[in-house]
C-alpha cells in the first residue's frame, strides 16, 4: 500500500506540484481513507464477447442434468471426480471448477451469483447488444449517455469536485461513460505521466499548462487541471512500485494488472466513485473445452476472471481501522448475452440468450438469487437458448438505489418501471422515481469533444 508522508511529498515533488498542496492535493495525499467523503465505489466488470452462462453455472441433478449432458456431448462438466462442478450451496446448480475462487467467496456470502440474466431483446448482435446494455436502453440507440454517466449525473454526490471520480481501465472507453466529462482513462500507471522524471523544463511545462487551465473556470478547463492534479499524484506514488496487501496474488497477466491499478487508484484516495475494465475474449464458437473441464481456453478465461476477483477483494479487505475498502466497493460483472445450449459442430458454443451476473462486495448478501428458468426445450428461449429471468437493469438498479442512494431509475434506465429488490446488497430501500430529470449539462461543456484523458 502507498505510504506518503507529507515531508516526503513536499521532498519528492518539484515546486510545480507542490504549488497544488493548498486545493485538493492535501485531502487525497495527507489523509486517511476514513476522510474521504462518498465512499462506496462501483466497479463494473464487462466480459465482451458473450460468455458461455451454462458452462459457468451449471446443473448438477435433476431433469436439467439431463438435458444439458444430451445438448453437450464434448464440454460438459462433471459432477464428481477430478474436474468435477463445485456446488452452490443447497441448489441443483454447481459452479465451473476453475471458478474455485469465486466459490470462496460465495461461500463466505461476500459474492452473489445471479444465472439467467440479460435483456429482453432478441439481438444477437455483439455490437448492437453492447450497445444497448451499456447504453441502458434495450433495442434502442438514440442514447446520447451511457448508464453509469446519468447515475452520475442525477446522483447527489459532488462527485464534480473530485479529483478522480471515474476511471476507464483500458485503451477502449466503454459506452457506459459515454458523456462523461470527468473520466481519466489509462492501462497502467506508467502510462498515466507527462514524462518519464521531474526537470526544471518538465516543470515548466506543467505550470504553463496549468496557468493555461485556470484562465477560465469551465467545465473544460477545471477537467485539465483535474487531470493534470491525477497524473502528477499518480506518478508520484508509483515510485518505487506497488505491493498488494493480505497476500493477494493478481494473475500475471494484462486483466491482473489493470485490477491491481485499481485498487492503486482506490488506495490513492483521489474521491474514486465509477472504475469500468473488460476481460474479452468469451466468443467461444469453437474448441471451447473439448470435454476437459480444466483445460482449454475457455476454463482458463474462468481461471482468470476468478483468480483477478478474489485477489482484488482480499487487496481491499484491510483489517486495521480505516484500511478496510472492501466494504466501500460493490463489483458488479456481466456480458451482453450468453451462448446456445447444445454445442456446435466445432465444439463450441454460438451465441445465446440468457446470461450470468455476478455482484462481489463486504456489503453484499453472498449466495444465488433469481430464478432459473430451465433448461426443457419448452423452457428455453426461441428453443435454443437460456431464458432471461432477471433483467440485467434490475440488478444495476438495486446497487445505485442501496449502495449509492440514487433512485432516479427513470433517468438512468429509462422506459424501465419493473424494479424490485433483490437483496443483493445491503442498503437503505428508497422508492424509485420512474419519472425522467433534466440532467443539466454546463454550457461551457461541448458534448462533440473530449478532453484527452492521458497527459503525456
Amino acid at each position: 500500500m502507498f505510504k506518503t508522508s507529507r515531508r516526503g511529498f513536499l521532498v519528492g515533488c518539484s515546486s510545480a506540484i507542490a504549488s497544488m498542496a493548498g486545493s485538493k492535493m492535501g485531502r487525497v495525499v495527507f489523509g486517511s481513507p476514513e476522510d474521504e467523503p462518498n465512499q462506496n465505489i462501483m466497479i463494473v466488470i464487462f466480459l465482451r464477447g458473450g460468455c458461455d452462462a451454462i458452462n459457468f453455472i451449471t446443473p448438477i441433478g435433476g431433469d436439467d442434468r439431463g438435458h444439458y449432458e444430451a445438448a453437450r456431448d464434448s464440454l460438459r462438466l462433471p459432477v464428481s471426480g477430478e474436474g468435477s462442478l463445485l456446488q452452490l450451496g443447497t441448489s441443483s446448480l454447481g459452479l465451473h471448477p476453475r471458478a474455485a475462487p469465486l466459490h470462496d467467496l460465495f461461500n463466505d456470502g461476500k459474492l452473489a451469483l445471479i444465472p439467467a440474466t440479460g435483456m429482453h431483446s432478441n439481438t444477437r448482435s455483439h455490437f448492437d447488444a453492447m450497445q444497448y446494455m451499456e447504453l441502458g436502453t434495450p433495442d434502442n440507440k438514440a442514447a446520447t449517455s451511457g448508464w453509469l454517466t446519468r447515475h452520475l449525473q442525477t446522483s447527489n454526490l459532488p462527485w464534480q469536485d473530485d479529483m478522480m471520480p471515474v476511471l476507464g481501465v483500458g485503451d477502449i472507453s466503454p459506452t457506459s461513460l459515454s458523456g462523461t466529462y470527468n473520466k481519466v482513462s489509462m492501462s497502467n500507471v506508467s502510462d498515466f505521466r507527462m514524462d518519464r522524471g521531474f526537470s526544471p523544463e518538465r516543470d515548466l511545462q506543467r505550470s504553463s499548462l496549468r496557468s493555461l487551465y485556470r484562465r477560465k473556470n469551465s467545465v473544460v478547463h477545471n477537467s485539465g487541471l483535474n487531470a493534470l492534479d491525477a497524473a502528477d499524484i499518480v506518478q508520484l506514488n508509483s515510485i518505487g512500485g506497488y505491493t498488494p496487501e493480505n497476500g493477494a496474488v493478481y494473475p500475471n497477466n494484462g486483466f491482473g494488472n489493470q485490477l491491481k491499478l485499481i485498487a492503486q487508484m482506490i488506495k490513492l484516495q483521489l474521491g474514486m466513485r465509477i472504475a469500468t475494465i473488460d476481460l474479452g475474449g468469451w466468443d467461444t464458437h469453437e474448441n471451447q473445452g473439448y470435454g476437459n473441464p480444466t483445460a482449454g481456453y475457455f476454463a482458463d478465461r474462468i481461471g482468470m476472471l476468478s483468480e483477478g476477483m478474489k485477489a482484488l477483494y482480499e487487496d481491499l479487505n484491510g483489517s486495521q481501522p480505516g484500511t478496510d475498502f472492501s466494504n466501500r466497493i460493490s463489483v458488479v460483472c456481466m456480458s451482453e448475452f450468453g451462448r446456445r445450449l447444445k454445442e456446435n459442430d466445432n465444439r463450441g458454443t454460438d451465441h445465446g440468450h440468457g446470461g450470468f451476473m455476478m455482484v462481489m462486495g463486504g456489503e453484499t448478501n453472498g449466495g444465488l438469487h433469481g430464478q432459473w428458468p430451465g433448461l426443457h426445450t419448452d423452457q428455453l428461449y426461441d428453443n435454443a437458448d437460456l431464458a432471461v429471468t432477471t433483467d440485467y437493469r434490475r440488478v444495476l438498479s438495486e446497487l445505485v438505489i442501496r449502495r449509492f442512494g440514487n433512485p432516479n431509475i427513470g433517468t438512468i434506465f429509462p422506459e424501465y418501471a419493473d424494479y424490485s429488490p433483490m437483496n443483493l446488497v445491503q442498503g437503505v430501500d428508497l422508492t424509485p422515481n420512474y419519472e425522467p430529470i433534466t440532467i443539466d449539462i454546463p454550457d461551457q461543456f461541448d458534448k462533440r469533444a473530449y478532453l484527452p484523458t492521458v497527459v503525456r
